[in-house]
């Protein structure tokens, strides 16, 4: 018969190895939810970059703060712009750079332990096109353009991924050191109409745009892809008043633009479109800088469902 103390190691070995093993599963359980959870933040980021690819001024600034539900809090720029050439030469070249900052938040409810850990994502994506006008009259004319994308995503609290490590045992690597890189290809079609004459100058543009993006060379649970879709009407209209800035009238500048957004941007932020009525002033610098030929700044309302906000913007011509 073995001795009680015997019995009692034996016991205390048993009980040591199921704790360890209930200490596995909860690590286990815990990196398992919050990848889960990872990655479909990280789902929501990549469609939340297709609203920054192309220049629109109802996406050009936005920031997004709903301390109340789920939604994080979101910061997005953009600086874009395009135009043919010359009127005698229809290629025409785009371009827009982006910078996005996200904040998911780690909550109670990944696996059975409680933590809330701010892990705050810079992203930034840059996008060109090239197309060409085919006139359909004297001012209207049809411009296919393709599009490429590139964009990188880091989160700048790596510490976070050591305090989740250190607190769970479970190893998130995209939180320390880790990396999405994206690509995007596709296209756009605009129907571009253009009335210029000294009393008075008229733009509208209406656009669709469809671009997919993927992940490459990224870490292992931040890969996915999704589809930035969006069509879109701008109008713009300027004249001249009697004040003279560099030796050219002062125009004072009227514009809307609204963009519906569809496939997976659309809902994606809570609302489906976005609406923007601006006004402001352009200076006309030709006479005394033919690099800048036009500057201008506007005041902007953006608005749509449950979404109000104001915006600065200013523009250069070439």
């Amino acid at each position: 018969m073995k001795s009680i103390p015997t019995l009692l190691k034996i016991l205390l070995v048993l009980i040591l190895g199921t704790q360890a093993h209930h200490v596995y599963a909860q690590s286990g359980q815990f990196s398992a939810g919050a990848n889960n959870y990872l990655k479909k933040r990280t789902d929501a980021f990549m469609t939340i970059t297709g609203y920054s690819l192309t220049p629109d001024v109802t996406t050009g600034s936005l920031s997004i703060t709903d301390k109340g539900g789920n939604n994080p809090n979101l910061q997005m720029i953009s600086l874009g712009g395009g135009d043919r050439i010359s009127a005698n030469f229809p290629l025409y070249l785009e371009g827009t750079i982006a910078v996005n900052r996200y904040n998911p938040t780690f909550t109670d409810g990944i696996g059975s332990t409680s933590v809330t850990v701010p892990v705050h994502w810079n992203g930034i994506t840059g996008t060109g096109g090239i197309g060409w006008g085919f006139p359909l009259t004297d001012n209207l004319r049809i411009r296919p353009i393709a599009n490429i994308m590139l964009g990188h995503v880091e989160s700048d609290l790596s510490i976070a991924g050591r305090y989740i490590q250190n607190n769970t045992g479970a190893d998130l690597q995209f939180l320390n050191k880790g990396r999405m890189n994206a690509y995007g290809a596709g296209g756009s079609l605009m129907l571009d109409y253009e009335d210029y004459k000294p009393e008075r100058e008229y733009d509208v543009e209406m656009r669709y745009t469809n671009i997919s993006i993927n992940t490459f060379d990224s870490s292992a649970a931040v890969q996915g892809s999704a589809d930035s879709q969006s069509l879109g009407l701008w109008a713009r209209a300027r004249y001249p008043t009697p004040l003279t800035v560099l030796e050219k009238p002062l125009r004072a500048v009227f514009e809307v633009a609204h963009t519906e957004f569809l496939g997976q941007l659309r809902g994606a932020l809570g609302f489906d479109s976005l609406s923007s009525v601006g006004t402001g002033v352009e200076i006309d610098r030709s006479a005394s800088d033919p690099m800048f030929s036009r500057v201008r700044l506007v005041f902007r309302y953006q608005f749509g469902q449950s979404v109000r906000g104001t915006s600065i913007g200013l523009a250069a011509s070439f």
